[in-house]
């Protein structure tokens, strides 16, 4: 399967540790994870996406990117195929406007349901599925449910998100059965893992393939120079505000604290950078 990396926070920050440096970074799990990659990066509020199908471990332009990259909002995804060829098209993170999805899983025999699926996007976000991955189609699944709460244009708070993505997730449920429970149950399993962002608000669910979260450090690094210091950066926040959001399929070293997402958990932030959790 795929691995995912995504951040939003408070302020610009690089992340070129996470995805080079830190034990378990992307670059390094590309190594059995050899079908691509992709890093999406929030600029002004609007997306920006390098992709590329080679192995992110070979790959300068990969390394290139995740030194420069500085953001509040990020992205990041490197593949293995177990749908689709390995080609553009079928990397990820996948867009839409503001709006930016990677997934880690599967749909159990997406060949028998894909029809059944695209029937339910909305028209016009349909014509854009151009991949053959099971993970495009879901994304412009999700992405009808959310219209049916509001437009996908305008800024949106984290329970409207919530409640969009979890009618969505019940639908594909309905539809393809249940995602597994446990992380390695096979490659033919269903799995619904991934992370969706439109830069402001960042939301990820727990599938069956393992997620962590961490939104705060053992020791700030820059405690002593950032503006935005706050006791939340170095403990358990006891108010729901948090200046930073991390998910990786994998805790990454370094000083920041990891915890597991539990199977069926949906969490994320808006704006207002408030932790929210929910189940699916």
């Amino acid at each position: 399967m795929c691995r995912l990396f995504g951040f939003r926070s408070v302020i610009d920050s690089q992340v070129h540790s996470s995805l080079l440096n830190a034990d378990n970074a992307l670059g390094l799990q590309s190594i059995k994870h050899p079908d691509g990659w992709g890093v999406a990066y929030f600029i002004h509020n609007t997306p920006h996406i390098v992709k590329s199908s080679k192995s992110a471990l070979d790959d300068n332009i990969f390394k290139k990117v995740s030194g420069i990259v500085t953001s509040k909002t990020v992205l990041a995804h490197i593949r293995k195929a177990t749908l689709g060829q390995n080609n553009l098209l079928n990397t990820h993170p996948f867009q839409y406007g503001k709006w930016v999805f990677a997934h880690n899983g599967n749909i159990k025999n997406f060949d028998n349901v894909r029809d059944q699926i695209l029937r339910m996007i909305k028209p016009h976000l349909r014509k854009f599925v151009l991949g053959s991955t099971d993970s495009e189609t879901i994304f412009y699944f999700i992405l009808s449910f959310v219209i049916d709460e509001q437009t996908l244009d305008k800024d949106i708070s984290i329970e409207i998100l919530a409640r969009a993505c979890k009618k969505a997730i019940a639908k594909l449920t309905e539809i393809v059965g249940p995602s597994s429970k446990i992380d390695q149950a096979g490659d033919k399993e269903t799995y619904l893992t991934f992370v969706l962002t439109n830069g402001e608000a960042m939301i990820a669910h727990q599938g069956g393939k393992n997620l962590f979260y961490s939104t705060y450090k053992s020791l700030c690094p820059d405690r002593d120079t950032c503006k935005s210091f706050a006791p939340e950066c170095e403990a358990e926040t006891k108010t729901g505000k948090i200046n930073h959001l991390i998910f990786s399929s994998e805790p990454l070293s370094g000083e920041n604290i990891w915890l597991p997402m539990k199977n069926n958990q949906l969490l994320g932030v808006d704006h207002n950078m408030i932790i929210k959790f929910f189940e699916s």
